[in-house]
């Protein structure tokens, strides 16, 4: 019960990666609020965790959405003490030139923008509580695989920014770290591979020395400990569950 009486968001938490952080925590003792742009998705999973699962609906690339899960996470659980900036989106696999704008728009809206958004609205309420973010980067942000280019910056962005919010954060008590996954079997993977064949996750596979997938639970692990108080030294760290691709 590592994470008990602590009290904690999830976004894009309906499945996939966020599910399966949500899952853990509330294994762990904390209240979880779960948002998704899948609502019935999010109220679906609550519903099976419990009375201590909570669920909204809305987007992390929508300011207003962002602003009313903070009025509805307080008024749910008292107060943030963990943010997990779970939700993301990719471009299927397209030579760099001729990724659309609106395709390059959605991504870092969803993948970047996001994280400003929910920094702006949540720190002020996380910082009375020395409250830990967590964001959820990628492998892609370390070790660029072609044709997911503006992906990869994405997520290169996204651990750049965790090493900056962590650093300032730091003299406020906040802890701000990352995850970094190989593709796992959720929702997103046929995205990544453009087909969901045996041969493209073979290949895809063959790429990764553990030989598999990340999965929900490899996720929901690392996160947890992040998240609680073993890990109180530990900031600003970009934590690599990829089963040793960037090796």
């Amino acid at each position: 019960m590592r994470l008990e009486g602590k009290t904690a968001i999830v976004t894009g938490g309906a499945s996939g990666f966020g599910a399966g952080i949500a899952r853990k925590f509330i294994a762990e003792g904390a209240q979880v609020m779960i948002t998704d742009i899948n609502e019935a998705g999010a109220q679906d999973l609550a519903h099976s965790l419990g009375k201590t699962a909570h669920a909204l609906g809305g987007s992390v690339a929508d300011r207003g959405d962002v602003e009313r899960l903070r009025d509805r996470a307080i008024e749910a659980m008292g107060r943030v003490d963990i943010l997990v900036n779970n939700a993301g989106v990719t471009h299927l696999p397209t030579a760099l030139e001729e990724v659309s704008e609106d395709d390059f728009d959605r991504v870092f809206a969803v993948n970047c923008k996001s994280i400003y958004y929910m920094a702006q609205t949540f720190v002020p309420v996380m910082k009375p509580v020395a409250g830990v973010i967590l964001n959820v980067a990628s492998t892609a942000g370390l070790s660029p695989r072609p044709k997911l280019n503006w992906y990869n910056a994405s997520k290169g962005w996204v651990i750049t920014a965790t090493k900056a919010m962590a650093v300032e954060l730091a003299p406020q008590g906040m802890r701000v770290n990352a995850l970094c996954p190989v593709a796992g079997d959720t929702p997103l993977l046929a995205s990544f591979m453009g087909e969901d064949t045996p041969e493209m996750r073979a290949k895809f596979l063959s790429t990764i020395p553990l030989g598999r997938f990340s999965t929900a639970e490899d996720m929901g692990n690392a996160a947890a400990f992040l998240c609680s108080n073993e890990a109180s030294m530990v900031t600003g760290v970009c934590m690599e569950v990829d089963g040793g691709r960037c090796i």
